[in-house]
C-alpha cells in the first residue's frame, strides 16, 4: 500500500495553476527549495516526471496533465472527509478586506481554505487601494484588513506577514538587460521624461519608484494611473511606460528589469494584517488563519544590494 501525503498533490495543484515555484512557494508559505523537494518526493513516487522547467519557463508534462484530474478528486475528498468530521462551533460574519493584487494572488485560497473548515462563517470581502482600506477600518467598516506599507511607517496595530522583493517591470519586447542609462537617454532625446505606470498616490509602489528616480535625477512623469494591478500589467504589456511589482507577481508577458543593468535599486514593502482592537471569535480565527498560513520565518531581511546603499 503507498503513503502519499496529500500535501504533496496540494502543492502540485497550486503549481500546476502558477506554472512558478517563486509564486507557488508564496501561495503555499515554503521557500521555494521546500517546493522543489515537494515536487521531487511526489515524482518519486509516482515514478514520472510531472514538470518541465528551464530559466524561463515551467510546463506540466503528460504524465503531470494526468495527474492533475486524480489529485483535484484526492484532495477534494480528504478536506470533505475532514469537514465531517469536524466540530465548528465559530459562526458570525467577519468583515475582510485587501488590496486587488493580494486578493487575486493569494486571497483566493485562504480564504477557500477556513470557509471550508468554518462553514457557519459568513465572510464579506472587498478589495480597495491600502489609503482607502485604512479609512474604511478607521471608521469601523472592517474587521480586518491586509494592507501594504513601509516597514519604517507601520501603521498602529498592524502586524508584519511578509515583506515583497520589488522590481522594475517593462515590456516583454525589451532586453531585460537593456541598460537603465540607454532607457533615460533615449527618452531625453525626444524630449521626455520616463513614463511611470502606477496606483494613485499615496503608494507604496509608486513611492518606491518615484524616490529611486528621484535619488539619480531622473525626471520621471505618471503617464498612466491605475488602481487595479491589471490595469497596470495591461498598460505596461502595451508598453505605454514602466512600474514596480513584486517579483511574485510580475505577469507573463512582463520583463523583470534588474539592477546588473543599472535600474535604480528598489527597498521591500511590507504586507501586514490590521485587526480591530476587539474582534469576535470568527474575526480572531481568520485573523489567526490568515497568520499561520504566513509565518514569521517567511520574512526576509537582506542586506542591500552593492552599489544600492
Amino acid at each position: 500500500m503507498y503513503d502519499l501525503d496529500t500535501g504533496l498533490l496540494s502543492t502540485f495543484l497550486v503549481l500546476a495553476e502558477t506554472l512558478s515555484f517563486s509564486k507557488t512557494a508564496v501561495r503555499v508559505g515554503r521557500s521555494q527549495s521546500a517546493v522543489s523537494a515537494q515536487l521531487k518526493k511526489l515524482e518519486d513516487l509516482m515514478g514520472a516526471t510531472l514538470v518541465e522547467r528551464d530559466t524561463r519557463r515551467v510546463a506540466l508534462t503528460g504524465d503531470g496533465e494526468r495527474l492533475l484530474g486524480h489529485a483535484k478528486q484526492v484532495v477534494a475528498a480528504t478536506d470533505g472527509m475532514i469537514r465531517r468530521f469536524r466540530v465548528d462551533d465559530l459562526e458570525g460574519e467577519v468583515r475582510f478586506a485587501s488590496p486587488e493584487d493580494f486578493a487575486s494572488a493569494y486571497l483566493p485560497d485562504v480564504l477557500a481554505a477556513f470557509a471550508a473548515t468554518h462553514e457557519r462563517v459568513q465572510l464579506q470581502v472587498s478589495c480597495d487601494l491600502t489609503l482607502r482600506l485604512i479609512q474604511a477600518f478607521e471608521s469601523g467598516a472592517h474587521d480586518i484588513v491586509v494592507i501594504k506599507q513601509d516597514p519604517a511607517a507601520r501603521h498602529p496595530g498592524a502586524r508584519p506577514l511578509w515583506r515583497e522583493e520589488l522590481v522594475w517591470v517593462g515590456p516583454a519586447s525589451e532586453d531585460d538587460a537593456i541598460p537603465f542609462d540607454v532607457v533615460c537617454e533615449a527618452y531625453a532625446r525626444r524630449g521626455r521624461a520616463l513614463p511611470l505606470v502606477v496606483a494613485p498616490a499615496p503608494c507604496v509602489y509608486r513611492s518606491r519608484a518615484t524616490e529611486a528616480l528621484d535619488h539619480q535625477h531622473v525626471p520621471w512623469t505618471a503617464i498612466y494611473e491605475s488602481p487595479s494591478h491589471a490595469g497596470c500589467s495591461a498598460a505596461v504589456r502595451a508598453a505605454l511606460g514602466y512600474t514596480v511589482m513584486p517579483l511574485a507577481l510580475v505577469p507573463p508577458g512582463l520583463a523583470v528589469l534588474g539592477p546588473g543593468a543599472g535600474w535604480p535599486c528598489l527597498t521591500e514593502a511590507e504586507i501586514c494584517v490590521l485587526p480591530a482592537q476587539r474582534l469576535s471569535p470568527a474575526a480572531a480565527a481568520l485573523c489567526r488563519f490568515i497568520e499561520e498560513r504566513i509565518p514569521p520565518q517567511r520574512m526576509h531581511y537582506r542586506a542591500p544590494v552593492q552599489g544600492c546603499g
